[in-house]
């Protein structure tokens, strides 16, 4: 009976609970909204600024090519926090950064010269990615393995979790274009519309810094100070990190090119059926509650990897559409609901990383593995922004329908659909080189035994 009733209160210990659920991933919200948003900044730069394409796409690989490298020592600064309310939670005071300057990066003065929109936007570019989203990246695993305990946990938080997050990002992706087709007619109305959108969104990104704390004192069996050798060691010794930085680059990489836009504007010449769409990925809901139940029974990478080949089924669909609705529905049913395992998974797979360098007899470093991702984002992210801007130009587009050349919608139309399909394909391909889902139930078990010990 006794062994019972412990059993129960494991049980419950074991759950996260739904409000506390809802307030951890507010600033995943917050801030997934936010990468949506910033998908747009392209065509505000080429059509309401009228700044070249070309231009566009150098000033935005620029930043986030040296912006890429300040997350390495992001990761390590992090690492080497210890206050009194723990050591990712202060970085969640990042969000506060990240959507005054995204308003200011939409609010640039149209009567600038080049020079001068060139330099704020680059400036507030640099801002929100090298500084505020380098910080809450690099922090947020941290924060996590700190404030929950268990695995289960964590697949909770990533798969039920994410459901939350799915419903906010839906709602950006149907009301943010319709609302930027009625509001953002001028630069001003850029202003307004980004104002009411990041007034809110920082408000409920502040949440989870606000109502929860680190509780789980997981640095307890090592009292060493990380140096900066533990991680060039780290660097040199694990690379399973490497496999899921090349993951999320590609990730990034399709997703921050921006070409959604620019496919609904001169390919179905109606940016208000790209709001519609996005409404629809609503449908996808459902099939998150499945997620913890495949993990039980296959793994992380497995399912990941059978997303990829769903996704490339819908992108190969989208080449083929053009501006008809019911295969580009079809077409975006396949590619969300393929692509939502990475979205998910990747945290679980970098806390994997930081099992396998303690067990390896290494500090754990999740700050560290957090920011080469988070250097693998940001290079995805810069080659997928400067991949856009270049190609559009060498393509000869015009911004303008009626001088779009032919050219130029083709281009529109691979960048939509045929060459993330071909990325997707090489990440399927070096993703059967991770074998850390093999190892991981051993791992977890002989750290826990180890740190019981100490």
């Amino acid at each position: 009976m006794a062994d019972e009733k412990i059993a129960v209160k494991q049980k419950k210990e074991d759950k996260v609970g739904v409000k506390r659920m809802l307030f951890w991933q507010s600033r995943t919200i917050s801030q997934g909204c936010n990468v949506q948003i910033m998908g747009f900044l392209t065509i505000y730069c080429t059509d309401t600024l009228q700044m070249p394409a070309a231009l566009v796409g150098i000033l935005l690989m620029s930043s986030k090519i040296v912006d890429a490298f300040t997350d390495l020592f992001a990761g390590y600064i992090v690492d080497k926090t210890n206050t009194k309310i723990g050591r990712g939670r202060p970085y969640e005071l990042s969000i506060i950064g990240l959507w005054a300057c995204t308003w200011l990066m939409f609010s640039c003065p149209p009567g600038f010269s080049l020079v001068a929109k060139s330099i704020w936007i680059l400036s507030m570019y640099i801002f929100v990615n090298a500084i505020f989203a380098t910080f809450l990246n690099a922090s947020n695993t941290v924060y996590m393995v700190r404030a929950f305990a268990k695995q289960e946990q964590y697949v909770a938080i990533q798969s039920y979790g994410s459901i939350v997050v799915m419903l906010f990002i839906v709602g950006i992706n149907f009301s943010f274009p319709m609302l930027m087709a009625r509001i953002a007619t001028s630069a001003q109305g850029w202003s307004a519309l980004l104002a009411i959108f990041a007034v809110p969104l920082c408000v409920i990104g502040l949440l989870r810094f606000l109502t929860i704390k680190e509780t789980n004192d997981i640095d307890a069996a090592s009292t060493e100070k990380v140096r900066w050798k533990d991680v060039v060691e780290v660097l040199k010794n694990n690379p399973y990190i490497y496999i899921v930085a090349l993951m999320t680059l590609v990730y990034y990489f399709v997703q921050n090119m921006g070409v959604n836009v620019y496919y609904f504007t001169y390919i179905v010449k109606n940016v208000d059926m790209m709001g519609i769409l996005g409404l629809t990925q609503i449908i996808l809901i459902p099939l998150m509650f499945v997620v913890p139940f495949i993990i039980k029974k296959s793994s992380a990478t497995k399912l990941i990897i059978g997303g990829l080949l769903i996704t490339c089924i819908g992108l190969l669909l989208n080449f083929f559409a053009l501006d008809n609705f019911p295969l580009l529905l079809t077409g975006n049913f396949f590619t969300g609901i393929g692509i939502m395992p990475i979205s998910m998974m990747t945290p679980l797979l970098i806390i994997d990383c930081a099992e396998y360098n303690e067990w390896k007899k290494r500090p754990r470093l999740e700050g560290t593995l957090s920011s080469i991702n988070g250097f693998a984002t940001k290079l995805g992210a810069a080659f997928g922004t400067g991949a856009m801007g270049l190609l559009l130009s060498a393509s000869g587009y015009t911004g303008s329908g009626s001088t779009m050349p032919g050219s130029a919608e083709m281009m529109i139309r691979l960048l939509y659909s045929l060459i993330p399909l071909g990325l997707y394909v090489v990440v399927m391909i070096v993703l059967r080189f991770y074998k850390l889902d093999k190892l991981a139930p051993q791992i977890r078990k002989e750290n826990e035994e180890t740190r019981h010990k100490s």
